[in-house]
Formats: C-alpha cells, structure tokens, sequence
C-alpha cells in the first residue's frame, strides 16, 4: 500500500528511494542496518525494526540516546546509515557537512510534565508551581537533547504570561538527563519515572510518549498536559547517510510506510503536519 505520506517527500529523496529499490538487489540488502535514534523513540522504533526485520532479510542494529550527542559521534565518524532524531535540526547539520542527505520530517511528539499526586500540579497551575522555589523542576540538557531544548521553549513562551518567569525557570531547571556527563539511565524502568517517583525531580517536563512509558512502569505518577499558552511542539527529522547501503533505504521507507507510522501512532506519537 502506498504512504500518504510520499507527497511530502523532496524529490531527490524520492528518486534515491526509486534507486536504491533496483541497484544492488542482492548481497547488499543483507547487511544490517545501522541506526541512530532519539531514546524517546526506542520503544516505538523496536517494533519498527522487528517488523522490517519479519519481512526483510536484513537485521537492524539499533543505537539510542540524547540526538545530539548521537549527532557529534555521527560527524565524528561513527558508521551510521539511518539517523531518527527529536528534531531537525541535528539531521540537517549532517546534511549540511554533506553526510546525509535532506531530512524529513516523520513524526510529532509534543511535551507533557510528569509529577506525582502530592504535588498537586494541574495543566492550570503548572506555572505557578513550576515557579515554586519548593519545587524541584527536572529537564533533559539543552543542546545535547532536544528535550532540554523544547522545555527551555517552554520557558520562553512562559515569559509572556509572565514576565520574569523564563529567568526564573532557566535558573532553577534541574538538568538531570541527556548530557555528555549525566549518569547512565535504568535499563529495566522509565528514567523520567524514576527520578519523579525517587524526588530527585517533583516535576519533570519531557514528550507525552515518554510519559506513558513513565506512568506504565510508575502507575501512581500522574501526567499534566500542557496549557495552550506553553505547550510546544517536536517535529522529528529522519535522514539516511550518503553512501548508505539499500537495506538502509529501505529501513527509512517503511518508517514512513503507512505501516510505520501506524506503530508509530500506537505509541503516541503524532503523523508529520
């Protein structure tokens, strides 16, 4: 079945797609495809994979973390062949040093603030208490994780509903995940959930799927939705490198595929605008 989504890819994109579909048919499908991807997207992008791997002969292997850190290991020369980011921004750095091509846009997350039931937080008195000095307000690292960098947008948009508030929060944002430096996140549970449900952080700003994964592993932690005049927006960019082998192609076509996306909804995440 055909994507809906194959309007909106650029025409070169298409057309290395068209290529790659009748060059090389044969030992190069059966290399294993390396991927790079945002954390928020492991869940999401392991059934991708074990999908595409029922169907095709190739294997992906599977690397994830903080976007931006993947995106300096990637220029720094570690093999990559599909890059999955929370934003655009990195994925197009790649293609702008030419070693990726153009990417596109494939999936929309948007941020939710984890807490728990004794806070008492609610989307109407998030920034009055986000603004609390009492209270422990956690981030991922801006730069290194597009997270950090859509909760300190937040904090932007927060300035105009109240002056003073995006110094305010700026200064007292605890920076507990995503860096170069942050410790390693558990294995076997949801980090965000963890440092909430520990009080390490009494509210935690980070995407909605990432707080469905939080409340499965925690379930008496609570998800705030943000209000209109704060919520922001993720737009995740996906691009292949340039010299990628076909199975590589393949891999990002059907995470735009119709069945893709579909997984992709089954874990919150939202279609491209």
């Amino acid at each position: 079945m055909q994507s809906p989504l194959l309007p909106r890819i650029p025409w070169f994109a298409a057309l290395s797609l068209a290529v790659c579909a009748i060059v090389a048919p044969g030992a190069a499908r059966a290399q294993p495809v390396l991927l790079h991807a945002a954390g928020s997207l492991r869940a999401a992008l392991d059934e991708v994979a074990g999908e595409f791997e029922r169907r095709e002969p190739a294997k992906v292997e599977r690397v994830y973390g903080a976007s931006g850190l993947l995106r300096d290991r990637i220029a720094g020369g570690e093999p990559a062949q599909v890059f999955a980011s929370a934003n655009v921004e990195h994925p197009q750095a790649l293609a702008q040093a030419g070693k990726a091509v153009a990417p596109l846009v494939f999936a929309r997350n948007v941020l939710c603030a984890i807490t728990r039931s004794d806070t008492g937080v609610q989307a109407a008195n998030l920034l009055e208490h986000m603004l609390d000095l009492s209270l422990k307000l956690g981030t991922s690292t801006p730069k290194a994780d597009p997270s950090g960098d859509y909760a300190f947008a937040l904090f932007g948009r927060a300035e105009a509903v109240r002056p003073g508030a995006r110094a305010a929060l700026e200064a007292k944002a605890l920076q507990l995940i995503g860096g170069p430096n942050s410790p390693p996140p558990p294995k076997d549970r949801s980090v965000y959930g963890d440092l909430v449900a520990t009080r390490k952080a009494d509210v935690f700003l980070t995407y909605c799927t990432n707080a469905l994964l939080a409340r499965r592993d925690f379930p008496e932690l609570v998800s705030v939705s943000i209000p209109p005049e704060l919520a922001v927006g993720a737009d995740y960019g996906l691009t292949v490198m340039r010299g990628a082998p076909e199975a590589a192609w393949r891999f990002a076509w059907f995470i735009l595929s119709a069945d893709g996306q579909a997984i992709l909804a089954k874990h919150g995440f939202g279609p491209p605008r």
